[in-house]
């Protein structure tokens, strides 16, 4: 299993590192090198309860971590299983169906992301860029026309349309597949409304799921059924999957490519915006500096705050000096923008925009975990960093592009980061 996971893990490739330019900590007597953001400029900072430890465990028995040589010693050990998105849903699905990919633990999963990795790669994410462009241009010309828009509806168009390319959701009965998806997805505020509220958010998510399964997801399976296609659903058949299989894979693909994504990318805009130096720097930059000043904003302000797992067996690990035992059964939730703020990894000003900075342990990307690690690390990150990469490319020079309302900001339960809504964007 172990030589499987190594396999797997050399299948998705890290960011190449990088090496410390122009840019360094905040404290210097050079103004001009200053990082361009300093520890006040967070835009969605959620204060964790203080701890000067890397690990402890609470009164309940959850463990929390804040450090990252622990957090990469839970996250990379195979005898964890997936506690967060709602893995609590899995005991009511059928026992004759399969997991989705993002629950799958063991030799299965290992292999399963072996196999699909091939989408993933920097290669196979090279190949959508003509189509990542062409979708961009088509958002820029509308916002020219339009001298405004929701940021949140622009990002979730980019988004969507890439993930339906890459997972193969091509081929919907009649148009409004990101709509579709997003209401879907978006009923997280039920737990906040009046009993009615709760009983007509569930009538109405019950619908939403039988409309993006029969208008998106099985006419996208019919076609590839007739005639096979280079993406994740045609591969799925290949693996005789059954149509609410693929659904349940579709709706992960689809949550991690759209949602995530599309905060990404208004954070990222929010923070350019906020600091024209970065900005100027960002549109001179090669690829490899914006994708480093793009990973170093998620580093600061992950999209996904928290990542759980359940032990499915004793973990034991020095800490400090102190000898953890995390037993079998124990929950442990990874801070994430703890871990990435670790000043034993990232060195001094860990609450700055420090593009390029020099991490002081080896990493598998600049963003540290903010698209997690080990065997359920993320596999779409290239697709994410490459399709805001480009949207913000032709963003920023528009002439006059400027915020017109701040977003506001909430929180979601499934993955503790934030969602931002309302954010209107203008240009002249």
């Amino acid at each position: 299993e172990h030589a499987n996971s190594n396999q797997m893990m050399q299948s998705i490739q890290p960011i190449q590192a990088i090496q410390p330019t122009q840019y360094i900590p905040a404290d210097t007597a050079n103004e001009t090198l200053r990082c361009p953001v300093d520890h006040t400029q967070y835009k969605t900072k959620r204060v964790s309860p203080f701890s000067p430890n890397a690990i402890w465990q609470d009164h309940d028995g959850t463990w929390q971590i804040r450090g990252y040589d622990e957090a990469k010693i839970v996250l990379r050990s195979l005898t964890t299983q997936q506690a967060g998105f709602k893995a609590e849903y899995l005991d009511r699905m059928p026992n004759t169906m399969r997991r989705p990919i993002l629950y799958m633990e063991g030799p299965q999963h290992l292999e399963q992301r072996k196999q699909t990795a091939r989408f993933f790669t920097p290669k196979a994410v090279s190949a959508y860029r003509a189509m990542m462009d062409e979708v961009a241009r088509g958002l820029i010309a509308k916002l020219k026309q339009d001298k405004r828009a929701d940021l949140r509806s622009l990002g979730l168009d980019m988004a969507m349309q890439v993930v339906s390319t890459v997972v193969g959701l091509t081929d919907s009965r009649v148009p409004g597949i990101a709509n579709r998806l997003d209401i879907f997805l978006a009923n997280e505020q039920a737990r906040r409304a009046t009993k009615l509220g709760q009983l007509f958010r569930l009538v109405n998510n019950r619908i939403n799921v039988l409309l993006f399964f029969f208008l998106d997801v099985q006419p996208s399976i019919r076609v590839r059924q007739r005639q096979p296609k280079d993406d994740l659903i045609s591969y799925l058949l290949t693996q005789n999957y059954k149509d609410w299989e693929i659904f349940t894979e579709c709706v992960t693909y689809g949550a991690a490519g759209m949602v995530t994504t599309r905060e990404f990318m208004a954070l990222a805009l929010w923070h350019l915006l906020d600091q024209p130096a970065l900005s100027a720097r960002y549109l001179q930059a090669n690829e490899t500096e914006r994708y480093a000043i793009l990973q170093e904003i998620l580093r600061l302000e992950p999209i996904v705050a928290h990542i759980k797992r359940r032990a499915q067996a004793d973990i034991a690990f020095t800490s400090g000096g102190k000898d953890i035992l995390i037993r079998k059964g124990d929950l442990v939730i990874v801070d994430v923008q703890a871990v990435n703020a670790d000043k034993t990894l990232v060195g001094e000003a860990p609450n700055a925009v420090c593009p390029m900075r020099e991490m002081h342990k080896p990493v598998v990307m600049p963003s540290v975990i903010s698209f997690g690690d080990g065997h359920h690390r993320c596999p779409g990150a290239y697709v994410a960093l490459q399709e805001t990469d480009i949207l913000l490319q032709q963003l920023l020079p528009l002439p006059g592009l400027r915020i017109e309302r701040v977003p506001n900001i909430d929180w979601s339960e499934t993955a503790s980061g934030p969602t931002l809504s309302n954010f209107m964007i203008a240009v002249d």
